[in-house]
């Protein structure tokens, strides 16, 4: 079935122009920024209703603006300077040790692959806070959830499979806690709800009464998560 295409005009300074196409062939929802012109298109299946299309779009918001900003390039780390951390900043350091280590707002490194090795301490923190944040919504929900995975996508930062599997973006762990928080009850949510209806809005309200904030600060923010870059 060929894909219908129509147009929505993000609000905000500035507005931003999205191509919505609806496509018999999307399995997913999607949106992708053309690397050429800088054209933004948001995809969705069929069976999915443009207001969940539209819902989608508005929690990538601050992904998207921050990838269209492009006021900072994506640079490496280096001893000296900073990496976010839970909302505040850690300053890399050098250490003649092995092991990678925190001193209050420093973090110590070995020279030796610095890059690789902040990855695997910054993965690990979200893990733990992000199992520890899944564990506890979905406990207060009575709803487990099948497996937990980190991985780092550029358009979501999260997601829950129909089979109860949740995979998280491990960059969540440089935001303020309180919006860590809320995405892992976002996703735990959708244990009980796989849509966006007001019913699953209403089991996050639930879990996090304040979600809003958390949420506004993504789409303000969330894009200057992606600034760090660790390959």
């Amino acid at each position: 079935m060929p894909a219908s295409q129509a147009s929505h005009i993000l609000p905000g300074e500035p507005p931003v122009e999205v191509a919505l196409r609806r496509s018999g062939r999307a399995r997913r929802l999607s949106l992708r920024v053309s690397g050429t012109d800088g054209r933004v298109t948001l995809t969705y299946p069929l069976r999915t209703p443009l207001r969940e299309a539209l819902a989608f779009l508005r929690a990538r918001e601050g992904w998207l603006r921050g990838h269209l900003a492009g006021t900072e390039a994506p640079a490496p780390p280096v001893f000296g300077g900073t990496v976010p951390f839970e909302g505040g900043a850690l300053r890399l350091l050098p250490t003649p040790g092995r092991r990678t280590s925190r001193e209050g707002d420093a973090l110590l490194l070995p020279e030796d692959r610095m890059p690789a090795r902040l990855a695997g301490w910054l993965r690990m923190q979200a893990r733990g806070r992000l199992t520890l944040a899944s564990d506890r919504h979905a406990g207060a929900l009575g709803l487990p959830y099948a497996a937990l995975t980190l991985r780092d996508p550029r358009s979501r930062w999260g997601s829950c499979s129909g089979a109860g599997r949740l995979m998280y973006s491990w960059r969540l762990v440089m935001a303020p806690p309180h919006v860590l928080d809320y995405v892992a009850a976002h996703e735990v949510a959708h244990l009980a709800r796989m849509d966006h209806s007001p019913a699953f809005w209403a089991v996050v309200e639930r879990l996090r009464p304040d979600w809003r904030d958390s949420r506004d600060w993504l789409r303000a923010e969330g894009g200057a998560l992606h600034r760090l870059r660790l390959d």
